[in-house]
């Protein structure tokens, strides 16, 4: 550690969505793989991260991250005791808002903790994502990216940064096209229904091999699933990001949610259903509110997009592996100790 410049701690526990309001004990996955674009800015320095033990699979074996904490009492009380140069704390949950003001550092990102009112608070720079988790309005009309948002919260632009998974496939692709249909429980507004997704079998079958979602009690052979699939068609959820995350091309359906904050990187394209007679679209909450979900995109569309991601993927270059990719993002970390500018990796 004593060659590392200074002592970060991030604080993404997983139990609210950095520009969502909602809050509750159901680990927002997704969150806590879109997070890690912020290690780019961070890569010289030791890097604590406090995360939920059922998000640990996410971060292990990151090469940016120095050390992992699992969010209990013994974890709390350690970080009580430490000294830091920099806390970021993108959780609004009260007790963790309180925490993160607790710990010492010289400076401090992200969610505060109000003491008059008990509810997270902005520090300098986080006001505009504060006001997009309160104001629906403002939610529906943003149209910057989810990391955009993130890196002004810690004072930086973002340059394209990725997201950073230190898992390594044991296995190849296998299939053409995975179906990754479950979404999580914080958000069962999200789900593309189960007769579309049997529909789009019906039609991508005669051509191509389908995989329905694998993993659902094993997050590791998620992953591995997720990696055998040449093209994977998902809801707006975790496996989204994952899928990024490991070059895969995407097809996104979106209903409930944005997809403007959502960037593909160029590795897929979102769906989402205009007009579809929904006053509320897109309404950001868990539930329809009209009880006949209306706005699913149709299952012509998302076929027809599916086999132009299969074209497009058929004409990329072989994709290096995640090994080598980590490796010279070690690399780079050990020949540019001392500069700050993060690393856009290809």
């Amino acid at each position: 550690m004593n060659s590392k410049k200074q002592k970060v701690l991030i604080i993404k526990v997983g139990y609210s969505e950095t520009l969502d309001p909602e809050i509750s004990n159901i680990t927002s996955y997704g969150d806590v793989m879109r997070t890690t674009v912020l290690l780019h800015l961070y890569q010289n320095d030791h890097v604590t991260w406090l995360v939920d033990e059922k998000a640990y699979p996410i971060l292990k074996n990151n090469p940016y991250i120095d050390r992992i904490l699992i969010y209990d009492l013994t974890s709390v009380l350690q970080l009580q005791a430490e000294h830091f140069d920099t806390v970021i704390n993108l959780e609004k949950v009260p007790g963790l808002c309180a925490l993160a003001d607790q710990v010492t550092a010289w400076r401090r990102y992200g969610f505060r903790f109000d003491v008059k009112t008990g509810q997270a608070e902005a520090y300098d720079g986080t006001e505009r994502t504060l006001s997009i988790c309160t104001n629906e309005t403002h939610k529906k009309s943003q149209k910057r990216f989810w990391q955009e948002y993130l890196y002004e919260m810690v004072g930086a632009v973002w340059q394209g940064e990725e997201y950073i998974l230190g898992y390594e496939p044991a296995e190849g692709e296998k299939y053409d096209v995975g179906f990754n249909y479950k979404v999580g429980n914080k958000w069962p507004s999200k789900a593309w229904s189960m007769e579309n997704w049997r529909r789009l079998e019906d039609r991508l079958t005669p051509d191509y091999t389908v995989s329905w979602q694998e993993g659902l009690d094993n997050m590791e052979k998620y992953f591995e699933w997720i990696n055998r699939c040449r093209v994977l068609v998902t809801n707006d959820s975790f496996g989204l990001h994952l899928a990024l995350a490991v070059n895969k091309r995407v097809v996104a359906l979106f209903s409930s949610t944005h997809w403007k904050e959502t960037c593909f990187y160029g590795l897929g394209r979102a769906l989402m259903k205009i007009d579809c007679g929904c006053p509320y679209q897109p309404c950001h909450v868990p539930q329809c509110r009209l009880g006949d979900k209306k706005c699913d995109v149709d299952v012509d569309e998302v076929y027809a997009e599916v086999c132009a991601q299969l074209q497009a993927d058929s004409q990329m270059p072989p994709r290096r592996k995640i090994s080598e990719i980590n490796e010279f993002r070690r690399y780079v970390i050990r020949s540019r100790v001392g500069i700050r500018t993060p690393v856009q990796i290809g």
